[in-house]
């Protein structure tokens, strides 16, 4: 199945500035009031001691399923972060126009699933080593991108970029791309993206990984 919009997607390898930036609007996204695998609402304000993390792994319908899977993942959202337009649509996000990548919201319960183990998936997830692309997808909107909510994140996310940087380079992989800062606003994706490949099982999926096993246990403190 071929995605939606297709022909309007951008196939630029250079993110916009910002004032290139579509203007956007004060109107936020409508959205479902549950996840419809856990059951769970799917925008703050979430239960207290869950975790959020924020990651881009190229196209957003087969990212959020990774994570929902996971044992200890409460809530899973897909939409739009990293670049400069507010509440911005698919259409503007696939135009190049917004700078924004498709991204997947996780809130998980740290007692039952770690960080690490989170990050784990994310590296191994897709191929973060591709630039503005995932597969078959091109574009500034689908690149790789982990965004940090604490500074404990911080740290790890980047011990991992490291540790894994040194089992892709041993199998022949470049240098991974991927987009490491404080999270920026989350914009919430239109309702018939969340959980998508729930309802449309068979609906595409474009990410892939590298088959390199990302190490764990090797996250370090300052």
């Amino acid at each position: 199945m071929m995605r939606f919009f297709e022909s309007m997607v951008n196939t630029n390898n250079e993110t916009i500035s910002e004032h290139e930036a579509l203007v956007g609007r004060e109107q936020k996204m409508p959205i479902p009031e549950r996840h419809l695998v856990l059951g769970n609402p799917i925008s703050p304000p979430f239960p207290e001691g869950l975790v959020q993390a924020i990651f881009g792994m190229g196209c957003f319908w087969g990212a959020e399923r990774i994570f929902w899977e996971l044992e200890g993942v409460w809530t899973t959202a897909v939409g739009y972060a990293g670049g400069y337009t507010p509440n911005p649509t698919y259409e503007e996000t696939c135009s190049g126009r917004t700078g924004h990548m498709e991204a997947v919201l996780v809130a998980f319960d740290p007692m039952k699933i770690s960080y690490e183990n989170i990050l784990k998936h994310f590296w191994e997830g897709h191929d973060p080593t591709q630039g503005m692309r995932q597969g078959n997808d091109y574009g500034t909107q689908y690149r790789s991108a982990g965004y940090w909510t604490s500074d404990e994140q911080r740290i790890a996310l980047e011990s991992s970029r490291d540790a894994y940087q040194a089992s892709l380079a041993a199998n022949g992989y470049g240098e991974i791309t991927t987009e490491l800062r404080e999270a920026p606003e989350f914009y919430y994706g239109e309702p018939y993206h969340q959980q998508y490949l729930h309802w449309n099982p068979n609906g595409y999926c474009g990410i892939d990984g590298t088959g390199v096993s990302c190490p764990t246990g090797l996250v370090v403190s300052e």
